[in-house]
């Protein structure tokens, strides 16, 4: 067995290691008796683990005795008083006091790592590294990941202000919007992947960029089932390309090498195929000159012929009564 299978061998199980964590926590007075620990959901987000992991580690701590399920409560940790009872006042250390820590702080440090090192990377924990405080530390601010996110989204479509002189017309107004989006997912490639159309994000300068976006073709007098999926539509349009973003840039920072990079290193094998005959138009592609593909010829050729498609529908629209 070489040294790094010994190594792994030697590894704890995760659910192991979480439970030593918090166990370390209890010792040490940051988790007092009859104080919640944190839940198998928490435990999840903060660790990055499957429930069933997280399910264990709850276990360990119960029959350890240093921790009890109390009805309507969560899982507290064990100690004299009734269940649930609150602990007793304790001075605070100085990872308690947290007097600089806010929710702007949070989520601006939060976008920063999301921007860097992409969303796999965020985690509550990487956060209250960087900002050099107690993981529980952020929770006194923020309920979770799920919120973290919402309010990350917020805060970035709320970034730049809209253009007092955009286009009054309907298809300028959308197509400057559709801009406005791509340009954001640009700078924020975790973004798109946070959005949703089915279960959209309670974000106030969302839905602000989209009042503006719309505002021309609102004009127009359609009824709400055209406002809505022509909102949703073009939106998801951008969105729909964005979602490349996040993956090119980590590939590119796992091997080095650009997109086009890529693509100059397989041209040879790539041509062996289509100049076999058997595909005729993918031929044609590669012998013409100048022709490139990227996300954003992707998103400008698609989003104008969007636009035509949606000039055709609004031409045979008839607003509502």
């Amino acid at each position: 067995m070489g040294a790094l299978e010994r190594s792994e061998a030697q590894a704890p199980a995760p659910y192991l290691r979480i439970a030593a964590e918090l166990r370390d926590r209890i010792a040490s007075g940051e988790l007092r008796a009859g104080e919640k620990v944190p839940s198998t959901r928490r435990i999840t987000q903060e660790w990055g683990v499957a429930m069933a992991t997280a399910t264990k580690v709850l276990t360990v701590l119960r029959q350890e005795g240093l921790v009890r399920a109390v009805p309507g409560v969560g899982t507290v940790v064990e100690g004299p008083g009734r269940p649930g009872a609150a602990a007793a006042p304790r001075r605070p250390r100085a990872r308690d006091a947290e007097p600089g820590l806010t929710r702007e702080r949070i989520v601006r440090t939060a976008v920063r790592i999301a921007d860097a090192e992409g969303a796999a990377a965020l985690s509550m924990r990487a956060i209250a590294a960087q900002l050099g405080v107690s993981t529980m530390a952020l929770y006194r601010h923020v309920q979770g990941k799920d919120e973290l996110v919402v309010m990350m989204a917020d805060a970035v479509f709320g970034e730049d202000e809209l253009p007092a002189d955009a286009p009054a017309d309907w298809r300028g107004r959308l197509e400057a919007a559709a801009r406005l989006q791509w340009a954001l997912y640009r700078r924020h490639p975790w973004l798109a992947k946070a959005m949703s159309f089915t279960r959209p994000l309670l974000s106030a300068n969302a839905l602000t960029h989209m009042e503006w976006a719309m505002a021309p073709v609102v004009r127009l007098g359609l009824g709400a089932h055209d406002l809505l999926h022509i909102t949703v539509t073009v939106a998801g349009y951008v969105r729909g390309v964005a979602v490349n973003l996040e993956e090119e840039a980590e590939a590119e920072q796992d091997t080095g090498i650009t997109n086009d990079q890529w693509l100059e290193e397989r041209y040879p094998a790539m041509a062996e195929i289509v100049e076999s005959g058997a595909y005729a138009m993918y031929g044609q592609i590669m012998r013409a000159p100048g022709v490139d593909l990227s996300l954003d010829s992707m998103f400008e050729f698609g989003l104008l012929r969007l636009l035509d498609g949606l000039g055709v529908y609004l031409e045979g629209a008839r607003p509502a009564r």
